[in-house]
């Protein structure tokens, strides 16, 4: 693979974006790819915005992506999609995990949390809705949900046969919890 591709994860702090672009960045690293990450936290402790780029191909000179650049956008959550539409390419994709995060804002009253958020993206870029939290509260805990989404982003990408992915869990996350995320994964990719 000559061509560089770019990946932007986006959600609110507490979701796991780092920790899911830790696995996605490993398991590309291990199937031979340059990869350069590059995360922003924000106020991701009092749940504010969280970024990850996540860059890889046969040469990567840079870990960020610029506007109008990335392959695929990933949203962790649906009110945080619009801020980053404009890094996506024209021929790009959107994935929506439909799940809502009221800001301190919304939680105070102040205001609503914005509607049709995902109808409008979808009108300007080719998006796929993705209910990643149900199926984390099916699995018996919520915080597989960002696995599940690298699970199918991985079977999106293609990238599902390039390395051990449970593997790359095993060596990514604490030991406790390296059983649940290996289900959490294999669930992300049946979903594809």
């Amino acid at each position: 693979m000559s061509e560089v591709k770019n990946i932007l994860l986006c959600g609110v702090g507490g979701q796991g974006i780092i920790l899911a672009s830790k696995i996605l960045s490993a398991g590309l690293i291990k199937a031979g790819f340059d990869v350069k990450m590059s995360e922003v936290h924000g106020m991701a402790q009092r749940g504010g915005s969280v970024t990850t780029q996540v860059r890889y191909g046969e040469k990567v000179y840079s870990p960020i992506i610029g506007k109008g650049q990335a392959d695929v956008l990933v949203s962790f959550e649906t009110m945080e999609t619009p801020k980053w539409l404009d890094f996506v390419k024209p021929t790009g994709k959107v994935v929506i995990n439909a799940y809502e995060i009221p800001s301190a804002v919304i939680l105070s009253g102040a205001a609503e949390y914005p509607q049709g958020v995902i109808e409008d993206v979808a009108s300007k870029v080719d998006t796929t809705v993705f209910k990643a939290a149900e199926l984390a509260e099916a699995l018996g805990n919520i915080k597989t949900m960002n696995v599940i989404i690298v699970g199918a982003l991985v079977k999106s990408l293609g990238l599902e046969k390039t390395v051990d992915w449970n593997e790359i869990i095993a060596e990514t996350v604490k030991g406790k919890f390296v059983e649940i995320n290996v289900e959490a994964f294999n669930l992300g990719l049946e979903q594809v």
